[in-house]
Order: C-alpha cells, then sequence, then structure tokens
C-alpha cells in the first residue's frame, strides 16, 4: 500500500510541476512587461503602422495597374486607325505641285470622254494640283500595292450614278499602273463594269443604279429620263448583283434632285395599269435608303465585309452664292472658294438630315464618305465645257460657253481622287 502511495504522490508533483513552470514564465513577462512597457508598446505600435502602410501601398498599386481593356471589335480590312481626335473631312485645300496629280489624265486609258478635260482644250491644270490636308493631321498616303494586296481574292463594287462612276474610274486610274498590261481587264456587261487584277484574283466594278432601288432610268445606256419613276419598295432587281461583293461603296443623290415631286411606282413597270404617287423628295428618299439598309443588314457579314455610302456631290451652278457675277456658274472658275464657312445650296441639307437619320437606326455598320462640304470649295474642279458632248451645240450655245457648262461633273484627275484617298483611309486606318 505504501509503495502505491508513493507512486501516486511522485505521478501527483510532475503533473503540476508543467503548471508551475507556466506561472512562472507569465510572472516574468509581466515582469518584463511593466520594467520594459513604454519600448514594448512603442515597438507594437511601429508593427502596426509597418503593416497598415504596406496595405495601403498595395491598394495603391493596384489602383495603379490599368484594367484590361475589353477586346476591341475585329474592323474588316482595317491595318492600322486614324489618329484620336482627328476628322480627316474638316481641313483646307493646300497647293501641291510635287505631290498632285498622282497619275496624268494621258497615262489613264480609262476615263470617260466626258471627264478628259485636258483632251477637250481645258488651258489650265491648276485643279488638278489641290491636295486635301485635314486640320490636326494628315490622310495615310495612298498606297496602290497595299490597296492590292487587301484585295486579294476580294471584290470591291461600286453602286449608283454617274458621279460614282467617276470616284470608280479615279480608284482605277490610282491603281492599274503597277499592273502589267496583260494582268488586267475591263468589260462591261450591261450595268456592271468589271476592272480585273488577274494576278491578285481581284475585281473592281461598278454598277448602275442610279437611285439604289427600281425605277425607270436604269437602263446603263438609255436613262436620260425627264419623267423618272422610281419604285422604293424594290431593289432586289439590281441588287441580285451586289451578292458576294467585299466592300461595297453607294452612293444615291443626283438623281432625285429634279426640282418636283418624285413619282414613285405602286406595283410593276410592266403592263399598262400603273398606280403612280407623288411624293416629297426628302421622303421618297428615305424610303429608298430604308430599303438599302434592310438589304445590307439581310445580306452583310459585319465580320467579312465592309459598307460604304458616299455623301452629296455638290454643284457649283450659280456664282452668287459664292460671291461672284449674278449669272455666272462653274465656267471659267480656276481656283477654289477661300470662304471655310461657305456651305452653298440648302437644297443638300434636308438630304443629309435623311442620311443622318436612316443610318443611324441601321443594326449593321455603314461608314459615310463626307464629300459634300470639302467638294463645296472646289468651284474649279468641274468640267465646265471641256468634255465630249453627247449633242451638237447649238449657235447660241456656243455663243454662250457658261450656258452649257457641266457644273456636276468632274476632270479627272481631280477632285475624285482625294474621294477615293478618304474612302482608302476609311477602310484600312478607322
Amino acid at each position: 500500500m505504501k509503495s502505491s502511495s508513493s507512486s501516486s504522490s511522485s505521478s501527483s508533483s510532475h503533473r503540476k510541476c508543467p503548471f508551475s513552470s507556466y506561472l512562472i514564465t507569465f510572472s516574468f513577462i509581466i515582469f518584463v512587461a511593466i520594467l520594459y512597457g513604454e519600448d514594448f508598446s512603442c515597438i507594437l505600435r511601429q508593427h502596426f503602422l509597418q503593416s497598415q502602410q504596406l496595405e495601403d501601398f498595395e491598394q495603391q498599386q493596384q489602383q495603379n495597374i490599368p484594367k484590361p481593356k475589353e477586346k476591341d471589335e475585329v474592323v474588316p480590312f482595317a491595318v492600322g486607325e486614324t489618329a484620336r481626335g482627328c476628322n480627316i473631312f474638316e481641313g483646307e485645300w493646300v497647293y501641291d505641285e510635287e505631290r498632285r496629280p498622282q497619275y496624268e489624265e494621258k497615262e489613264c486609258p480609262y476615263i470617260q470622254p466626258q471627264l478628259t478635260c485636258l483632251v477637250h482644250g481645258r488651258p489650265d491644270t491648276g485643279y488638278q494640283h489641290w491636295r486635301w490636308q485635314p486640320h490636326g493631321c494628315s490622310l495615310p498616303s495612298f498606297n496602290a500595292t497595299l490597296m492590292l494586296e487587301m484585295l486579294r481574292g476580294k471584290r470591291m463594287m461600286f453602286v449608283g450614278d454617274s458621279l460614282n462612276r467617276g470616284q470608280y474610274v479615279s480608284l482605277i486610274c490610282l491603281l492599274h499602273r503597277i499592273i502589267p498590261e496583260s494582268a488586267k481587264s475591263m468589260e462591261t456587261f450591261d450595268s456592271l463594269t468589271v476592272f480585273k487584277a488577274k494576278d491578285y484574283n481581284a475585281s473592281i466594278e461598278f454598277y448602275w443604279a442610279p437611285f439604289l432601288v427600281e425605277s425607270n432610268s436604269d437602263n446603263a445606256v438609255i436613262h436620260r429620263v425627264a419623267d423618272r419613276i422610281v419604285r422604293t419598295g424594290s431593289i432586289n432587281k439590281h441588287a441580285q448583283h451586289w451578292k458576294g461583293v467585299d466592300i461595297l461603296v453607294f452612293n444615291s443623290y443626283l438623281w432625285w434632285m429634279t426640282g418636283m415631286k418624285m413619282k414613285i411606282l405602286r406595283g410593276s413597270f410592266e403592263g399598262d395599269m400603273k398606280e403612280i404617287l407623288e411624293m416629297e423628295t426628302e421622303d421618297a428618299y428615305r424610303l429608298a435608303l430604308k430599303r438599302m439598309v434592310k438589304w445590307v443588314e439581310k445580306n452583310i457579314d459585319t465580320h467579312k465585309n465592309r459598307v460604304f455610302f458616299t455623301s452629296m456631290s455638290p454643284t457649283h451652278t450659280t456664282s452668287k452664292e459664292w460671291g461672284g457675277e449674278p449669272d455666272g456658274n462653274c465656267y471659267n472658275q480656276t481656283t477654289p472658294i477661300k470662304d471655310p464657312t461657305y456651305w452653298g445650296s440648302s437644297s443638300s441639307k434636308g438630304i443629309m438630315q435623311v442620311i443622318k437619320e436612316v443610318f443611324s437606326k441601321a443594326k449593321v455598320p455603314i461608314t459615310l464618305i463626307n464629300i459634300t462640304q470639302l467638294s463645296e470649295y472646289r468651284k474649279d474642279a468641274h468640267t465646265q465645257i471641256y468634255k465630249k458632248q453627247w449633242s451638237p451645240l447649238t449657235p447660241e450655245q456656243l455663243a454662250n460657253p457658261k450656258s452649257y457648262a457641266d457644273c456636276v461633273h468632274w476632270c479627272l484627275p481631280g477632285l475624285q481622287d482625294t474621294w477615293n484617298e478618304l474612302l482608302y483611309a476609311k477602310l484600312f486606318f478607322p
């Protein structure tokens, strides 16, 4: 029994020993804290401040790290971008004999005789030397090789009236010089003209459709119809030729400006029974643009294709608008209008508003090539009397040249080369 009791006592003393050690250690800590309390609290405060500063620094660094940008939508054919804040449609004309013209009239066999001004006797060449300079930036230099490479295996088509055809021909003139003679061709099939760059398997085309929708002026040769009638809801007659095109460049304006209400056909041009309504020009124009946009929304793949619309090409039929002679026009004009606020006739303002209204509601991007304002300054660039005349001139006309001056179309080379530089910029550097 004794032995057992001794063993129990020994075991109990061993269990008490650790508690005593803890007590001694705790007492020592209290003693040290009292003795060095001020220093100890200082250390703790310093550690706390360092931890807080580190946390603040990490938060600041996190805020300074730029958040990843959402991936920009890829624009087909783009190889760069225009400088931010630069509007390439606002600027001034600069006379430049070194870089203009970009080709010679006699070097481009594709220019129609109604646009070859020098060969038809125009005595001055200044209209060829004006270069468009945007405010605060510059247009990218037109590179024919780059454009043809980007068009490899592709179709590009201009659709519209004779002004769009002039821009089309201008583009061919800008490109064709670097293509061997045996590797290019141009053919016309009714309303469709096709230029081919064979080594690139590329085609640049023009399709005649002055109203975009069906009209009685759709014949590519016989279309000088005084009594113009359109079917604003019918576009498939023309649009069947646009399918499969990679880059579309539309225009439509000049043929709408009759000075009278537009005649709208309900039904078909075939047969004698025709229901014709009269409509204000802007309302009819709006219906036609909506039909074009609807077709584009249904048939264009925005991941592969681009659609452009060239705005109104101004006329210069009344020189008093820019402070000239009361009864003059573009005839004998050799310099641009210098007034930067000049806007010309107000007839285009309503049409511009319609374009803005319709395109803003489109479900696919349609890029506007706004050539209107910058072309307003170029009263000097029209063909005037220096073109092929489609009918013999009367003695009265010959005695008064300004009476038959063409103040609608433009000489090539000339203003429309700039239109293509703007198109080039928006296509490759949006």
